[in-house]
């Protein structure tokens, strides 16, 4: 949607022309690449379910949800803060959002930090070489991986630009379209943490 508003010409900021801002461009991108990458989840996670076998969990442990389950918490917990910066950026409270994305950075390379000793604590019983299930399982969890770092490194960018408010040229809004990318990241571990790791543990359950 495009806005109009008061924007100081080079003249000095005494002189105002009425300059029309494109404010949704980026919004408009970022929907179109989140809509493409959430079909590739829906791929892989089809993928999962063709290969994994429904009497697995009856003999096979199930994926251990402790470390999931607390990386879970630090990515909602994330997009919490990233949402609260975000509204005091509407708000023109550049200081406390730039503040709330780098926490946001901070709790996201954390949850780097705890998927490597999960992967550490996951490797001694399955490796992308023991089955199938071992390929698609870290095929999945390393894709989403890969989107955190470039989550990561959207919001490092944004986070080292001088001002967050309206522009003729690109970036439009960046850190709402940033914002936007790391809660489909968060939501992406929901739906994996589902269906990697507590669905498996309810049919070991119901089968043991």
């Amino acid at each position: 949607m495009s806005s109009t508003l008061y924007v100081p010409s080079h003249e000095g900021a005494a002189d105002r022309t009425r300059w029309p801002l494109e404010a949704d461009f980026g919004t408009y991108g970022m929907y179109t690449l989140i809509a493409t990458e959430s079909l590739l989840f829906v791929c892989l996670f089809a993928s999962y379910f063709f290969l994994n076998s429904d009497d697995r969990w009856a003999t096979d442990q199930p994926p251990k949800l402790t470390y999931a389950l607390i990386m879970l918490f630090v990515l909602l917990l994330s997009s919490f803060v990233l949402g609260w910066g975000e509204k005091q950026a509407g708000a023109e409270q550049y200081g406390a959002a730039r503040l709330a994305l780098w926490l946001t950075v901070l709790l996201g390379l954390g949850f780097m930090g705890l998927q490597y000793f999960e992967y550490g604590d996951h490797w001694k019983t399955l490796t992308p070489m023991s089955d199938s299930y071992g390929s698609i399982f870290y095929a999945i969890t390393t894709f989403h991986a890969a989107h955190v770092v470039m989550g990561l490194l959207m919001l490092g960018y944004v986070g080292i630009l001088p001002s967050y408010g309206p522009t003729r040229v690109p970036p439009y809004r960046p850190y709402h379209v940033a914002a936007l990318y790391w809660h489909f990241v968060d939501v992406v571990w929901i739906a994996v943490v589902g269906l990697l790791y507590i669905l498996p543990n309810l049919q070991g359950h119901v089968r043991a």
